[in-house]
């Protein structure tokens, strides 16, 4: 039950069933959700909680240096530098966020979590200027908030919690900006330089695989450097203060590694889905009643060298689908005493497709609906074939793995 799609049989399928749109999947949830600015949602993941206690711990320890008479009060004023950290990060992620809304991109959700924050932009930016802008943007904003930072640190002394506040706010969003400006995906710096070669070559390829290339070294850099950069700077350090930054090295190349190679990836599945056409990947089918033997049902799709069965009704009209993954966990020495109904899905609004569906709105009816198999029928409702979402899965890691 695994060959290509031949000649079909023709039943008509319940009129409002056999274009049914698909729409987007529910919402998922991503966290604490915290509001919708613009109608964005914006989450603070659990593992941003992690990155405020370790926040609070390392710069409450600072704190303890430089203001020695706060005492364990300096813990709330370290979370609170958390706190306002993360909020200058939002404000990074929100102009992501606008400038993706100006070009009609589409938002998705904005995230909060252990290394900063995301801003999932549904759509790709149609040219490399404006993928260039979008990705510039948020640097742009992180240094002119560090500049706001220097002149509020001009107004205060230093030697006070409110100076040594702003003075962590203006260096880290100066850090902020200053790393996410390296060239090298999945850092804003990474996507400039895409939108460079993309320019220069007309290939937004090309300019995916370069960039990603570049974060791959970053992250071979991350991981060796910064343990090397905390040791040089003369410092005593304990063995702790040692681990921690090599742990911290360690995920943070990591991150950016799986982010270098998760872009390519996306790439690769983004120029292979106008590819994707459901006539293309539809099975042959044979049909039979729900009381035909399992092993009669096989036999008639051997033969007739058919990848699926559909079970049709007395009027022949088509009813549900044998479930390739069920039929095969029967032995084959039951097969001739069992029928196919138990073993088959029925035909739920949502398992009859298109024959026409293509690219993402073939991915999202598949969304909407997760099933094993679907029924491909034409407009006028005769049936065209079943389409395996196995066969979908298959083309599409071909398709990201260069295969």
């Amino acid at each position: 039950m695994s060959d290509s799609r031949g000649q079909q049989t023709s039943d008509q399928p319940p009129q409002d069933d056999r274009k049914r749109p698909a729409g987007p999947p529910p919402e998922r949830r991503s966290g604490l959700l915290m509001g919708r600015p613009f109608g964005v949602p914006i989450y603070v993941t659990p593992s941003w909680f992690v990155i405020a206690a370790l926040i609070t711990w390392v710069f409450g320890g600072q704190l303890n240096d430089v203001l020695p008479d706060l005492g364990a009060t300096r813990y709330l004023v370290a979370f609170s530098f958390a706190v306002a950290f993360y909020a200058s990060v939002l404000v990074h992620e929100l102009a992501h966020t606008l400038v993706a809304l100006r070009y009609g991109l589409g938002v998705r959700r904005i995230q909060l979590q252990f290394f900063g924050g995301v801003s999932e932009i549904e759509k790709e930016a149609t040219t490399p200027w404006r993928e260039f802008w979008l990705a510039f943007v948020g640097p742009l904003l992180s240094l002119a908030l560090g500049g706001v930072f220097y002149l509020a640190v001009r107004a205060v002394e230093l030697s006070s919690v409110p100076g040594v506040l702003l003075t962590g706010l203006m260096v880290s969003n100066l850090v902020v900006a200053a790393f996410n400006l390296l060239p090298g995906l999945p850092l804003d710096g990474g996507r400039m330089l895409r939108a460079v070669v993309w320019a220069i070559t007309g290939r937004p390829m090309a300019g995916t695989v370069a960039a990603a290339w570049v974060g791959r070294v970053l992250a071979v850099a991350v991981l060796i450097g910064l343990p090397l950069i905390s040791a040089a700077r003369g410092v005593e350090r304990t063995t702790t203060d040692t681990l921690v930054d090599a742990v911290l090295a360690a995920v943070l190349a990591a991150i950016i590694w799986n982010g270098a190679t998760g872009s390519v990836r996306n790439a690769r599945l983004k120029e292979a889905l106008p590819g994707l056409r459901l006539r293309d990947l539809a099975r042959r089918t044979v049909e039979v009643t729900a009381d035909t033997s399992l092993g009669e049902a096989m036999r008639r799709a051997r033969e007739a060298r058919a990848g699926a069965v559909v079970v049709v009704d007395g009027r022949g009209e088509p009813i549900a689908i044998l479930r390739e993954s069920k039929a095969r966990e029967v032995p084959e020495h039951r097969r001739p005493w069992v029928a196919v109904g138990p073993y088959a899905r029925d035909l739920e609004p949502g398992l009859r497709l298109d024959a026409d569906l293509a690219g993402e709105d073939l991915l999202r009816a598949v969304q909407a609906t997760p099933a094993g198999e679907y029924l491909v029928v034409e407009a006028d409702g005769r049936v065209y074939g079943v389409a395996a979402l196995s066969d979908i899965e298959q083309r599409l890691t071909s398709a990201v793995s260069g295969r």
